[in-house]
């Protein structure tokens, strides 16, 4: 049914590198018109170039609100609506202990990967009133399972999936369809990152152990679509085997 994403518009967030490039490439790969949202201005610009004129790049910092409004109505404004929004930027550094943790890279974490995933929402929702849409954020395992050293991702993970419970419950009879993707570990930067650190069982990972950005813009672009309706409101594992059958993935 990703069919039904021929002409839709899609707003990624984190878009420059990792799973939020590999779904911009696959949305537009299904039709869809995509805006490509982050701080790498130089990155988008040859993102969108490669894509052509059904993407719209536009420098964005999710931690400022002002600037996730203007960046989804300029998608509004070009391709005439905003019908899905994926909330996928996110950080794993500053990896430490709680002890050892920096008050202010704790907290950017925090405003990266939870008020990010606010902002995302508060902007869309006026665009997608009244005419439906959908709002996905990129979840993990982290939401539910603590883990030595990501106090900070932990929890803005976990917070950022009772936002999506919060949105399906205010905004589900409205039209308004709210999930999560819980990729499992993805061969992006992130893991590189997370393997320098050396800090809990996920460092000590092989490259080989993780799935290629590929998949979980895949599951993305089948979340859009009615056969995931029954998991709104909730997380979708991709480490689920059933899950990956119903996506088409290996």
């Amino acid at each position: 049914m990703t069919h039904m994403l021929n002409g839709k518009v899609v707003a990624i967030t984190g878009a420059s590198r990792g799973i939020g490039a590999a779904t911009a490439r696959e949305f537009a790969d299904l039709g869809a018109k995509v805006v490509l949202l982050a701080r790498s201005r130089d990155a988008i610009a040859a993102l969108a170039g490669e894509i052509g004129d059904a993407a719209l790049a536009v420098p964005c910092d999710v931690m400022r609100f002002w600037e996730v409004e203007a960046a989804l109505n300029a998608a509004a404004d070009t391709f005439g609506s905003l019908d899905v929004l994926i909330n996928n930027a996110g950080v794993i550094e500053p990896v430490a202990r709680l002890q050892d943790a920096d008050p202010d890279g704790w907290s950017q974490a925090i405003d990266i990967n939870l008020k990010g995933t606010f902002n995302g929402i508060r902007a869309a929702l006026p665009l997608m009133e009244g005419r439906g849409g959908t709002i996905i954020g990129i979840s993990s395992g982290a939401a539910t399972s603590a883990l030595e050293g990501w106090s900070h991702y932990c929890a803005s993970k976990a917070a950022a999936l009772m936002l999506t419970r919060c949105l399906h419950k205010e905004m589900g009879d409205r039209g308004i369809r709210a999930l999560g993707l819980s990729p499992g570990t993805v061969a992006t930067q992130m893991q590189v990152e997370i393997k320098a650190s050396g800090v809990n069982p996920v460092a000590q990972l092989d490259w080989s152990d993780h799935i290629p950005p590929e998949w979980p813009a895949k599951a993305l672009a089948w979340m859009c679509t009615p056969d995931a309706d029954e998991y709104l409101g909730g997380d979708i594992s991709l480490r689920d085997e059933g899950v990956r059958a119903k996506v088409g993935l290996a």
